[in-house]
C-alpha cells in the first residue's frame, strides 16, 4: 500500500496540465497515463491551434512537452491505468494494473473520452491522412477541399457547418432518412450551398493511395433499390458521438446520459471532498486542448486549497 496527496489519472492535456500545477504546490502528485499516453491528441498530425506553438506542433510532441514539464517540477509519472477505485470515504483507494493499492487525499480524474469510430479497419489505415475525429482540431487542413462528415446528430451538423466555411465542398453521410439534429442545426446545414446531405448511406470503405482520396457508400443497404456509391474526398470527419472513460467512477459519481462527470457548480469539484475532474471526461461540449488544460490547472488549485483547508 502507497500513501500519497494527490493521484492524478490520465495524461492529456488536462492530466499534464493538473500535474505540473500539482506537483509545483509541493503535492508531490503521481499520475497514471492510462492505456493511451497524451491522449487523443497523439492520434492528430498537427495541432495549429494551441496558443504558443505559431507554427503548429506535432500532436506527439506536445504531449512530450507537457510531460517532460511535469517531470521536471517532481510528478511521479506511471505507465498503467487505474482499474479500481473505492471512493466511499477519503482517503480514498485506487488499484492499478499490476494489482498496487494507493491511498489518496485527493484524487483529479482526467480520463478523457474516446471517439466513437465505425469500427472500419480504413479508419486506421487512414489516421492522419484524412481521417479524423475533430472537425476543429484538423479542418483547416483541407482549406478548398472536399470533406465528409459521419453523423446526423447536433455535433454532426455542427462539424459540417464549421467544415462548410473551410472547404469547398462538405458531404454530410446520415445512415438514417432523416436527421436526428435540432430542428435549427437542421435548417441550417439545408440551407448551406455547399453541403450536401446523403440520406440513407452508410460507409463501408476508404480508398486511396497516397493518403484519402474517397469513400465507398452503400446507399439504402438491405433494400431492393440498394446501390454502392463511391464519392471523392480529401478529409472523413466522424461525429457519432464520444464515450467518455469514467466507468470505473459511475457507482461513486453522478454522469449525465452520455457518462460525462458532473462538476458542481461549474468548478472542477465534484459531489465527493477531494475528488475533482478536468478535460474532456467532463466535458462534453468544448473538447479542446486548451480548455482542457484550463480545467487540469483549476482541478489541482482546487486540490490544493482543499488539502490547506484540512
Amino acid at each position: 500500500m502507497e500513501t500519497t496527496k494527490c493521484v492524478i489519472i490520465g495524461s492529456g492535456p488536462a492530466g499534464y496540465t493538473a500535474a505540473i500545477y500539482a506537483s509545483r504546490a509541493n503535492l508531490q502528485p503521481i499520475e497514471y497515463c492510462g492505456l493511451q499516453p497524451g491522449g487523443q491528441l497523439t492520434q492528430t498530425t498537427e495541432v495549429e491551434n494551441f496558443p504558443g506553438y505559431p507554427e503548429g506542433v506535432d500532436g506527439n510532441q506536445m504531449m512530450m512537452d507537457l510531460r517532460q514539464q511535469a517531470e521536471r517540477f517532481g510528478t511521479d509519472i506511471r505507465d498503467g491505468e487505474i482499474m479500481k477505485a473505492d471512493l466511499s470515504a477519503p482517503p480514498y483507494h485506487l488499484w492499478d494494473d499490476s494489482g498496487r493499492e494507493l491511498v489518496a487525499d485527493t484524487v483529479i480524474i482526467a480520463t478523457g473520452a474516446s471517439a466513437k469510430y465505425l469500427g472500419l479497419p480504413d479508419e486506421q489505415k487512414y489516421m492522419g491522412m484524412g481521417v479524423s475525429a475533430c472537425a476543429t482540431c484538423d479542418g483547416f487542413f483541407y482549406r478548398k477541399k472536399t470533406v465528409a462528415v459521419v453523423g446526423g446528430g447536433d455535433t454532426a451538423c455542427e462539424d459540417a457547418l464549421y467544415l462548410s466555411g473551410i472547404c469547398q465542398k462538405v458531404y454530410l453521410i446520415v445512415r438514417k432518412p432523416f436527421l436526428r439534429a435540432s430542428k435549427v442545426m437542421q435548417q441550417r446545414v439545408a440551407e448551406r450551398e455547399n453541403i450536401e446531405i446523403l440520406f440513407e448511406h452508410n460507409t463501408i470503405g476508404l480508398f486511396g493511395e497516397n493518403g484519402l482520396e474517397g469513400a465507398h457508400l452503400v446507399k439504402r443497404r438491405g433494400e431492393p433499390d440498394e446501390q454502392q456509391v463511391d464519392i471523392a474526398i480529401d478529409g472523413f470527419f466522424l461525429a457519432i458521438g464520444h464515450k467518455p472513460n469514467t466507468d470505473i467512477f459511475k457507482q461513486w459519481l453522478p454522469t449525465d446520459e452520455a457518462g460525462y462527470l458532473k462538476k458542481v457548480d461549474g468548478t472542477p469539484r465534484t459531489q465527493l471532498p477531494g475528488i475533482f475532474v478536468a478535460g474532456d471526461c467532463a466535458d462534453p461540449v468544448y473538447r479542446q486542448a486548451i480548455s482542457a488544460a484550463g480545467t487540469g490547472c483549476q482541478a489541482a488549485i482546487e486540490a490544493e486549497r482543499y488539502l490547506m483547508a484540512k
